[in-house]
């Protein structure tokens, strides 16, 4: 649940409502799949520059799932 904690924490200091942040996690035999729902006005925070943002969040994310030894992806939903 590591994890799930450093994804909530980067998200909350990013959008400006972090209320509506809403984290699923789901395991199976390929890893954990990590869904994000934020606001619809937040939206364009995390896909801002043709997904700059949130292939950025999958990097730093990546330093977190290497040290945890766990494949993890992140899937964000409109």
């Amino acid at each position: 649940m590591k994890e799930v904690e450093f994804l909530q924490f980067l998200l909350e200091n990013m959008v400006s409502k972090p209320e509506d942040i809403k984290i699923e996690r789901k395991d199976d035999e390929l890893g954990i799949l990590l869904t994000i729902s934020v606001s619809k006005e937040d939206m364009w925070i995390i896909i801002w520059k043709w997904g700059n943002n949130i292939n950025s969040i999958r990097s730093i994310m990546r330093l977190v799932w290497m040290k945890l030894n766990k494949k993890v992806n992140i899937k964000v939903l409109d």
